[in-house]
């Protein structure tokens, strides 16, 4: 890919993937401390406008939650997937199955001493923190001998947002066709959200991202994953919400009723209705998220979802500076995203068939 690519779009790759993982980020960090308050009891608490910057959640401010917690192992597997096909085995829906059973991990063991050869994420001691994970994942991967697939998906009536608000980095896969990115956060949705609005809302909220990676109007990553949608069974859901984000957009002057008649976000076309309006109408980064979060619901799976897809859209250097400061992870994060830019560009010269093992075959170990 690098040969191809001038130094420029190298640069604007990088800076878009740090955008979307950093964005995401903040949006989840921001929605974190007010996700199980009604909108009344968010003014209330906080003043007419709602929160307009962190507050404490876990103990501090910036912190993170669940969302960005696998959001992370999902870039993680998709490093891993493309360093084992050294191998010549390419599978990734089994290596992210790999990586979530390691995200699962960090919920329940008090520290990463026992994970010594496992790469390098699974072994940082900030994610050993439980963030209320959604049920439906953490059962999705109690059997941890047996993947989900299509055909017989984990959890098959849950569509919870705990696939969609992982699912951005999926959309960073720039060198490949929107249908295959569809098909891989379909197929990696399923590990956990068997229903199909579950499973149907990452596709396309994959897609979306994707598109606006390599500079597309969001609108026009709308009209991609709406296309891809459709042409699933049982889409109405899912298409219906999407339809609704771009159509609110249209109805007046944006406010938290407005995202509040999209719904609470809980369930994943929710959240993805409500990501998507916020970036829609977004002038800039912080107004777009501040909309996203102060709302009664899963607000920091909806801060999250805008956060990507407006990082994705402008970069990193758009994120508010106070925001990305305090930050928690911030360092992990960003090196991870820079790793993924790096794999995705330049993968050939750390790793290949003949090489053995390296030290990016330790940090990402094929296995």
């Amino acid at each position: 890919m690098a040969a191809l690519w001038s130094r420029d779009r190298l640069q604007d790759f990088r800076a878009r993937v740090r955008g979307c993982l950093v964005g995401g980020a903040i949006g989840d960090a921001l929605g974190a401390g007010i996700e199980f308050l009604s909108l009344a009891e968010i003014r209330e608490q906080h003043g007419s406008d709602g929160v307009t910057g962190y507050v404490t959640a876990y103990h501090r401010h910036g912190a993170i939650t669940d969302d960005t917690q696998m959001t992370l192992f999902t870039v993680e597997g998709l490093i891993r997937a493309h360093v084992r096909r050294d191998t010549g085995a390419w599978h990734p829906p089994t290596d992210l199955h790999g990586a979530y059973l390691r995200w699962k991990a960090t919920q329940s063991e008090w520290g990463p001493d026992e994970r010594k050869d496992e790469g390098w994420l699974v072994r940082e001691e900030w994610l050993y923190s439980s963030r209320a994970p959604g049920s439906a994942c953490l059962r999705g991967l109690e059997d941890e001998s047996v993947m989900g697939t299509l055909e017989r998906p984990k959890n098959p009536d849950s569509k919870g947002c705990g696939a969609v608000m992982r699912s951005a980095p999926f959309g960073l896969l720039v060198g490949w066709r929107p249908e295959l990115v569809f098909q891989l956060a379909v197929e990696c949705a399923v590990l956990t959200h068997g229903h199909p609005t579950g499973y149907l809302a990452a596709g396309a909220f994959a897609v979306i991202v994707h598109a606006v990676m390599q500079g597309a109007p969001l609108e026009e990553g709308v009209r991609i994953a709406l296309e891809l949608v459709k042409s699933r069974p049982e889409h109405a859901e899912t298409a219906h919400a999407i339809e609704a984000a771009s159509a609110a957009v249209r109805a007046g002057v944006p406010s938290a009723e407005r995202v509040e008649a999209l719904g609470q976000g809980w369930t994943a076309e929710e959240a993805l209705s409500i990501g998507l309006y916020c970036a829609l109408v977004a002038p800039d980064m912080r107004t777009g998220l501040l909309l996203a979060v102060n709302h009664g619901g899963d607000s920091d799976s909806t801060g999250s979802i805008c956060g990507n897809l407006l990082g994705a859209m402008h970069g990193d250097t758009v994120l508010p500076a106070d925001l990305v400061a305090e930050l928690e992870g911030r360092g992990a994060i960003l090196q991870l995203a820079d790793d993924f830019a790096m794999e995705m560009t330049q993968g050939t010269t750390l790793h290949g068939p003949e090489a053995g093992e390296t030290c990016w075959t330790r940090r990402y170990p094929p296995t």
